[in-house]
């Protein structure tokens, strides 16, 4: 049969983490949890932005993008993973595939992109504090929010759209948990190197790019704290950028590790468990890492709950 008969199945079986009922169902019920835990905890940090006035400044207009990329994000993946565990034939269509590829593409294109704005935003804050404002006006952060989000999504739109157009065998079994690019692309009857290149080099400008401008935002950050005199100082000037380089370590370390050398020897489990720490992991740590190394975050959940306390007190009496 030549390649040019060779079109994509109707749909796809994802093959999942387990074939084992017990283990789905208790996969089901942990997993269902901490989507919950994340989908709860980004919305209340989007929450208490929109309502704390002291926090209506560029580094948490960029963390309320933040959130709403990881909340999206898991959308894209966990709710059909959670259905596929209680479902006996874990079936997605085409379109379903093809619409999961992009959004998660896209969406974790944005994180990469926006983490390097964030930083960009912190080496201002420390490196240049007298002018901050004046330089992180409302009009450039838009605009910095709007890049993050076109770029992720044009480069996700290249990718769905070329694989998408490979032809494919009559093998419809995907070895994941989600439409994942680099098991879509397993099913394909031609050779798919010049597809793995494309993603490498995508990689390389769309991930490797804003993780150089993150490096450099530090070094210029680090060698600036350093030169505080003051030991307090220093600790303050550390403690507005810690939250954002714990983050930027969890999200950047593991792509690296994935997508810049997509011939690697990652067995198919170790692929399954990266996606899982993206999907659901990540999501939920984000707004934890925040609220708890972030003092001006925490002052903000104690007033808003000494404000709910306050009128819960009130409709009891």
């Amino acid at each position: 049969m030549g390649t040019d008969n060779q079109t994509w199945a109707s749909e796809f079986i994802l093959l999942g983490l387990s074939s084992d009922w017990d283990a789905q169902v208790s996969l089901f019920v942990l997993f269902l949890v901490m989507y919950m835990v994340t989908v709860l905890g980004n919305c209340l940090i989007v929450l208490l932005i929109r309502l704390d006035n002291r926090l209506h400044t560029p580094m948490y207009f960029f963390l309320t993008n933040l959130s709403l990329v990881d909340v999206s994000y898991a959308t894209s993946i966990v709710p059909q993973l959670l259905a596929h565990f209680l479902a006996e034939h874990k079936a997605i269509t085409l379109q379903s595939c093809a619409a999961q590829l992009f959004f998660s593409l896209a969406l974790g294109g944005i994180e990469f992109v926006l983490l390097a704005v964030m930083a960009y935003d912190r080496y201002v804050a420390v490196c240049d504090p007298l002018r901050y404002s004046a330089i992180m006006h409302g009009a450039l952060c838009a605009r910095l929010a709007i890049t993050s989000w076109v770029s992720g999504s044009i480069n996700s739109l290249m990718h769905t759209t070329i694989t998408f157009q490979l032809p494919m065998c009559t093998n419809k079994f995907i070895d994941h948990i989600s439409c994942e690019i680099l098991a879509v692309i397993r099913l394909a009857c031609v050779d798919t190197s010049s597809n793995e290149v494309t993603i490498m080099v995508s990689s390389i400008v769309l991930l490797m790019t804003p993780l150089c401008l993150v490096l450099l935002s530090y070094i210029r950050i680090i060698s600036t704290i350093l030169k505080i005199q003051s030991r307090e100082g220093r600790r303050k000037a550390f403690h507005t950028c810690a939250s954002h380089l714990t983050v930027v370590a969890l999200c950047y370390g593991m792509a690296i590790f994935t997508y810049i050398q997509p011939h690697s020897s990652l067995s198919v489990l170790q692929e399954k468990l990266i996606s899982l720490f993206y999907a659901i992991l990540t999501p939920m740590l984000n707004p934890m890492i925040y609220s708890l190394r972030n003092k001006e975050v925490k002052g903000a959940w104690k007033k808003l709950l000494w404000k709910f306390s306050r009128l819960t007190s009130k409709l009891a009496t």
